[in-house]
């Protein structure tokens, strides 16, 4: 699976393209904002895109998806039915971080831990992370040893669990027990800031040594 990191909104989020490199298929992941560079950035890659997958309801993470679901015609997947109440909330989002209102948003499905979705040839795993967000998702691609991360795990931090049914300890368990055991050599995209790999987050990151 290749993949293109853009950053969107003043939060540098990251939204990330990725796609399967045989059939030129397509998604988008966490489109928080800034509509149009995303929309440049996806023909100047000459790719198609065929859904929008999201990992978890914070408009830095959504704020562009309705729109571009739009223009596209594909559909909103993800995240956990358990941020639903983070989707429904999106307007005082908007009011609260200064963001151009954004309306409420269902997606067409939402994911379970367990669950697959398909991107062209590629298969990502869906794992239910709870902590930063009760209904949050990572989405792994086994074969290519690539983890989309969200807002659980950062290079050198995790994510924030001070939001309403946030939980630190939820959120370092499943850590602990659902993304370190996929392997050290694991790279990981985060929501925000560079890439790094678990095993180096395993032995550096300040928040996951005993």
């Amino acid at each position: 699976m290749d993949y293109k990191i853009i950053p969107v909104t003043a939060f540098a989020q990251n939204c990330s393209v990725i796609w399967c490199s045989a059939t030129r298929e397509a998604a988008l992941v966490d489109p928080g904002g800034d509509a149009e560079k995303i929309v440049r950035q996806l023909a100047e890659l000459d790719v198609k895109v065929t859904q929008i997958l999201l990992t978890h309801g914070h408009l830095d993470h959504v704020g562009a998806a309705a729109e571009l679901a739009e223009q596209y015609g594909v559909e909103i997947i993800g995240p956990h039915k358990a941020d639903k109440f983070w989707l429904d909330a999106l307007p005082t989002q908007s009011q609260m971080f200064g963001f151009a209102e954004c309306a409420p948003l269902t997606p067409a499905r939402w994911l379970e831990e367990g669950e697959t979705v398909t991107v062209g040839r590629v298969t990502l795993e869906v794992l239910l992370c709870p902590g930063h967000t009760p209904g949050h998702i990572v989405f792994f691609d086994r074969a290519g040893r690539l983890l989309i991360s969200g807002d659980v795990i950062f290079n050198g931090g995790v994510g924030r669990s001070d939001f309403p049914q946030g939980s630190h300890s939820d959120l370092i368990n499943a850590i602990r027990t659902k993304l370190l055991p996929l392997g050290d050599d694991v790279r990981f995209i985060p929501g925000h800031g560079p890439m790094s790999t678990l095993g180096h987050e395993r032995i550096s990151n300040p928040f996951l040594q005993d």
